[in-house]
């Protein structure tokens, strides 16, 4: 359990096991690092497993600055964490916000890729439109934090319901400068990804099955796993079902550098 001291916000990270690949997981909006408690035993006893909490998340700093959020502070985040643990390359995934800046930080540092776990998560939109409309929502999302404060959590997927967190404010500005997208940058990069891929997701997770589909044809030689009975937090509704897959795909890896 450490913090990070990223040009004066903090963030939290725990190191998990002390050999191996190293694995960056990177938790979904409004959810904290601990969302991978039950993946800590499984991935630490053969690779060194990174998780943490993404500004305006559980332990780490809430800035008031709104300009300190956003998908290029948050993959900065990411490569500051690796550097910090010294490792060139990582296995980097996530879950729905964490999965889509996975996929961010993939775009930008392709080469500390060493493979993906692309899990519960969308792409972005190629259409205006339909981008619109998510950030229509997360804005509405953002005002409910300032509104309701953080008992909104309570009504969230399994992954949000267990969530502590110091800030309802921070939540919203995430909301605001993380949640939101700007352009279709990470989506028409999917065909550009050299790294393996697992795209993973729950089967009841039903607005992000086609994303999935859609993730797994454009990722060049992307495997799939559905989850049977997992809702969006598939690595928490079925833990040894979701174990199982992503720890096949990580043996079936070639050796990275540790």
């Amino acid at each position: 359990m450490s913090k990070l001291n990223r040009d004066g916000v903090s963030l939290y990270y725990e190191v998990h096991g002390d050999h191996g690949p190293v694995v960056l997981l990177t938790h979904g909006y409004s959810a904290t690092s601990q969302m991978w408690a039950g993946q800590i035993e499984a991935v630490s006893k053969d690779h060194r497993l990174i998780t943490w909490d993404m500004r305006g998340h559980g332990q780490s700093d809430s800035p008031e600055d709104p300009t300190l959020y956003s998908e290029a502070h948050t993959v900065a985040d990411m490569a500051a964490l690796l550097d910090e643990v010294a490792a060139e390359q990582a296995i980097v995934g996530g879950l729905s916000l964490g999965g889509y800046m996975s996929l961010a930080f993939n775009r930008v540092h392709p080469d500390r890729v060493a493979a993906l776990l692309i899990i519960d998560t969308g792409p972005g939109y190629k259409n205006d439109e339909a981008r619109a409309g998510w950030n229509k929502t997360s804005l509405r999302t953002a005002e409910r934090y300032e509104t309701e404060g953080l008992g909104l959590l309570s009504g969230g997927s399994a992954e949000r319901r267990t969530a502590k967190h110091s800030s309802a404010q921070g939540l919203a500005l995430a909301a605001r400068g993380m949640l939101t997208q700007r352009d279709a940058g990470v989506i028409t990069s999917l065909p550009d990804i050299k790294a393996p891929s697992i795209v993973i997701v729950g089967s009841e997770d039903t607005p992000f099955l086609a994303a999935s589909d859609y993730m797994a044809a454009k990722i060049p030689g992307a495997q799939k796993a559905v989850i049977e009975g997992a809702g969006h937090a598939a690595n928490i509704d079925r833990p040894e079902a979701f174990n199982a897959a992503m720890m096949a795909f990580l043996s079936g890896l070639a050796p990275v550098g540790s």
